[in-house]
């Protein structure tokens, strides 16, 4: 008789996005009339760059010859593409061998996948608050029990809580642990480590033989030098760190799908020699996977030209003064906001006492605002809305003057 994985029935209510549109659409019903502002929504709104659309064309050219038509690639990546991912990292001082670098379908199915690498019995890491894949994907993988609603935590999960004293990224735990999911810029509160945070990490990871998966899908957009956009321009931390970053957020492939991992040669774990947790990943990708779409990858060498990165960053340039309007905004109103300077998101404490979905509705109903209640990332969350910085600039300034004229604090 086949049996379903119960771990599934552990996992607490998705309700956050749903419930999101619920409350938006009978607000809706209910004032026609009125235009709706979005600045929840993580994704990317402006077209692709010249530069891309010119390597994503060609390759379609390409597919449609009998001559340059290619089936299927490397699952590792096509190599035009690990080459260019190689000099990428090398422009910040990162030495890599394409060896080390699997490309992917984005950020968030590495993220998922990336723990079966580890022990079952494995004790793991995550921020909170934090992007709810890292949190799900373990429970399903059975590494937690079950949730407590009181706690806003599974149990064996060990959170590592940030707030405004830590300025929302965690120091390592007094205990040991296996696994550890870090994302900078962080998703939702747009807080970056500083190398001396991250330092502390592959301190304490190469001291305990865990292993740090890193998520960098946000870095093109720190624009302070003296923060690290690459765990890896920390010493050491070649032996005791994962890297998933993506194509979505710097290039506007959100919806093209595509991303890498960087598994170093020289990662290790208490039970493993140096390449084997490499070679495990590779097999992963060659059993489960067939590479990433040969278009996409074209698009993404295209990205990564001089030409393509130029552009591409002055699309985040973009966003970023999106960001920068809506923070000058907020805090004319008197409103406390994280982030917005070398990331796309703002976090906003909510005045007064109001919980997360107490203020998502006040900012939908006097000023049809709609943001993203930070409740939804974790129990630390609770308190706080997340703001988001992709949008037409029209459509931000827009947003920005409903809130001057309506909202009322």
């Amino acid at each position: 008789m086949a049996k379903i994985n119960s771990n599934y029935r552990k996992l607490s209510a998705g309700y956050l996005f749903p419930e999101i549109n619920r409350r938006v659409r009978e607000y809706a019903a209910q004032h026609p009339e009125l235009p709706l502002h979005r600045l929840g929504i993580g994704n990317t709104t402006e077209p692709l760059t010249p530069a891309v659309l010119r390597g994503l064309h060609e390759r379609v050219d390409a597919l449609g010859q009998r001559d340059t038509y290619t089936g299927y690639g490397d699952e590792q990546g096509e190599p035009e593409l690990r080459e260019a991912l190689v000099a990428y990292y090398a422009e910040r001082g990162v030495t890599l061998d394409p060896g080390e670098i699997f490309v992917s379908d984005g950020a968030k199915a590495d993220a998922a996948n990336i723990q079966n690498l580890f022990a079952q019995e494995s004790v793991v890491a995550i921020q909170n608050p934090a992007y709810p894949v890292y949190v799900d994907s373990n429970v399903v993988a059975g590494r937690t029990g079950e949730y407590d609603p009181q706690a806003g935590a599974y149990a064996g999960l060990v959170l590592l809580e940030g707030n405004p004293d830590n300025g929302w990224f965690a120091a390592p735990p007094e205990e040991k642990v296996d696994v550890v999911y870090l994302c900078s810029p962080n998703n939702p509160t747009g807080a970056v480590a500083t190398r001396q945070q991250l330092s502390e990490w592959v301190d304490y990871a190469r001291q305990h033989r865990a292993v740090i998966i890193f998520d960098a899908a946000y870095a093109e957009y720190i624009a302070d030098p003296e923060l690290p956009r690459s765990i890896y321009e920390i010493a050491g931390a070649e032996e005791c760190a994962i890297e998933l970053t993506s194509f979505s957020k710097f290039a506007g492939f959100t919806g093209v799908r595509l991303g890498w991992a960087v598994v170093p040669l020289a990662l290790r774990t208490e039970d493993s020699e140096p390449g084997e947790l490499n070679r495990m990943w590779n097999r992963r990708q060659s059993t489960f996977f067939n590479g990433a779409s040969n278009i996409a990858q074209s698009g993404g060498a295209a990205a990564l030209s001089p030409a393509g990165q130029a552009e591409n960053r002055a699309l985040v340039a973009y966003y970023m003064e999106n960001a920068r309007i809506i923070r000058a905004a907020l805090r004319e109103l008197g409103l406390d906001v994280t982030g917005g300077d070398n990331a796309p998101y703002l976090w906003v404490k909510t005045p007064g006492s109001l919980g997360s979905w107490d203020f998502f509705d006040q900012l939908l109903q006097e000023a049809q605002v709609v943001v993203t209640p930070g409740a939804g990332f974790g129990s630390a969350g609770e308190g706080y809305v997340r703001f988001s910085a992709f949008g037409h600039r029209e459509n931000i300034e827009a947003a920005v003057r409903s809130l001057q004229s309506n909202l009322t604090l």
